[in-house]
């Protein structure tokens, strides 16, 4: 790939891309551990995993290293996909590479059919609560809940059942062939006790041409906000292996 990509020149930033139902405010707890390199939390506008990849490459300066947690870090590995030169380097935690059997990702299309039609006729704070109580959610603290909803409750529940149903995991399509043609370096991290994304990050490690998979000790899906220092520490030695120059001349505000 191109010379930016062997580690001899440092990424114009590090863009953190949040999950569903998020903020970019989400990643804080990690970007406040990672010293002076220069990043950008941003949110991707859209309702389709077109339109929120898009979003991304208008956004996000050329050469960035692309951070992304669950449904951002789908967007961001279909980004990185679809433009392979753009990106510096990726880093997926909480991701797979996509539902591969036909019929469970057609029940899985269903299942978020079912829920976004019950989002369009709740309310916003009827809609977190259901979103919180799912099992996935079983490994964080209540005070972490907590801590999160007054950004879940800024969503809007009409836009959140549009993004559902176009960005799902239903509705993306998985790229599992595709992963040997990513030759930038790739960082695939997920809690330990989320086992089957703990799988999915080893498994898409062992695709990728320069793919790495790492566990975040004691922690689950949310492994950026249940353990960011742990989470921080590794990205920043995949930072550092991948641009040891530290911090660039080229900072986007």
């Amino acid at each position: 790939m191109g010379a930016r990509h062997h580690g001899a020149v440092h990424p114009d930033a590090t863009v953190f891309l949040p999950g569903f139902m998020q903020s970019a405010a989400s990643w804080e707890p990690v970007t406040r551990q990672l010293g002076p390199r220069p990043s950008m939390g941003l949110y991707p506008v859209g309702t389709t995993l077109e339109e929120l990849v898009a979003n991304v490459s208008d956004r996000a300066p050329a050469g960035s290293v692309i951070v992304g947690y669950s449904m951002g870090g789908r967007v961001a590995l279909h980004a990185a996909l679809g433009e392979p030169e753009r990106y510096s380097a990726l880093v997926l935690v909480g991701v797979s590479a996509g539902i591969e059997n036909p019929a469970d990702r057609a029940a899985r299309r269903r299942a978020d059919e079912a829920l976004a039609a019950w989002m369009e006729s709740r309310a916003i704070e009827e809609v977190v609560a259901r979103w919180e109580g799912q099992p996935v959610f079983a490994t964080q603290p209540p005070e972490l809940v907590a801590a999160q909803r007054v950004a879940r409750l800024g969503h809007d529940p009409l836009t959140l059942a549009a993004l559902l149903r176009g960005a799902g995991q239903g509705a993306s399509p998985p790229v599992w062939d595709r992963l040997p043609e990513l030759g930038i370096p790739v960082l695939a991290l997920a809690g330990e006790l989320d086992e089957t994304y703990a799988a999915a990050a080893k498994r898409m490690a062992a695709l990728l041409p320069q793919g790495r998979a790492r566990l975040v000790g004691n922690a689950g899906h949310a492994a950026h906000l249940e353990a960011p220092a742990a989470l921080a520490d590794l990205l920043g030695e995949f930072l550092d292996e991948h641009f040891p120059q530290g911090p660039g001349a080229h900072v986007h505000p």
